[in-house]
């Protein structure tokens, strides 16, 4: 299930993640330098966590890190639609403090928060452009990106076009360094029976799912899973490659499948 939120309380959360922190992640230490992949994408503009947390942060652990970013869970967080975007840094700092003080999680599960008008949040902390090992879908937390749509987005519910564009935006950015192209598929390893695959399992999943497609819950909402395959062209495109026909522009070859899997142990963040 999504994530919750009542004005001035705890949010509601059903991300079942584990206790005492995030899955333990790759090694912290900088990787080896990599060769510019054929196709990436800018960085977006994104609000820092200071804007939203002010003097809310709590102590917790050093951030945890993979070695890279091959697939992104799109989710919801299961809050009113009808905000005024002014007011988005203190509705995701509700987020937070439910998480962190109702559930005693150790921070935001998710990466980035992106609100209706466009406006990118940071997330969980560790730094933007680090692959950070976050806490927003059992299993699957490992060289993944969490990206939670602010809003309740169920069937029939409109999805704002500047929602859907700065999520292609961090989709196509992140992916980048991978090589990893949005449309294609990825082979994940289940860490944790308490997903959809028993842990162990190899999952074949898209570059870009939707919570429901790795956690038995309705998240990200079915209007906007519904959405999800323009999210892929639209941050296919992004990265400069043909739209459409899931052909690499410069290779000509067909859109692989990313064989790379998340081969961490049985951790996982949980109430």
């Amino acid at each position: 299930m999504p994530l919750g939120f009542v004005p001035g309380a705890a949010a509601a959360v059903a991300l079942v993640l584990s206790a005492y922190g995030v899955e333990r992640a790759a090694e912290s230490s900088e990787p080896a330098a990599r060769p510019v992949p054929v196709f990436h994408a800018p960085r977006p503009d994104i609000v820092a966590r200071a804007a939203w947390l002010g003097d809310a942060a709590r102590d917790q652990p050093p951030p945890r890190y993979d070695d890279q970013v091959v697939a992104v869970f799109v989710h919801h967080t299961d809050s009113p639609n009808g905000y005024d975007c002014a007011d988005a840094p203190g509705i995701i700092r509700a987020l937070y403090e439910g998480q962190t003080q109702g559930r005693d999680w150790d921070d935001l599960g998710y990466n980035f928060v992106v609100d209706r008008c466009g406006t990118v949040y940071e997330g969980r902390a560790g730094g933007t452009d680090r692959p950070v090992t976050g806490a927003h879908t059992q299993g699957f937390n490992h060289r993944t990106v969490g990206i939670a749509a602010l809003g309740t987005f169920t069937e029939g519910a409109e999805v704002p076009d500047e929602m859907l564009r700065s999520i292609a935006a961090v989709t196509a950015w992140k992916l980048g360094p991978s090589g990893t192209d949005p449309r294609s598929e990825v082979r994940l390893v289940s860490s944790n029976g308490g997903s959809r695959y028993a842990a162990g399992t190899t999952a074949t999943l898209p570059a870009v799912a939707g919570h429901s497609d790795g956690y038995m819950t309705d998240c990200p909402g079915a209007a906007l899973h519904a959405r999800l395959p323009e999210i892929r062209d639209l941050a296919a495109r992004i990265q400069g490659r043909d739209a459409g026909t899931g052909t690499d522009r410069d290779t000509g070859t067909d859109t692989e499948r990313v064989e790379l899997e998340d081969r961490a142990p049985n951790e996982e963040l949980s109430p």
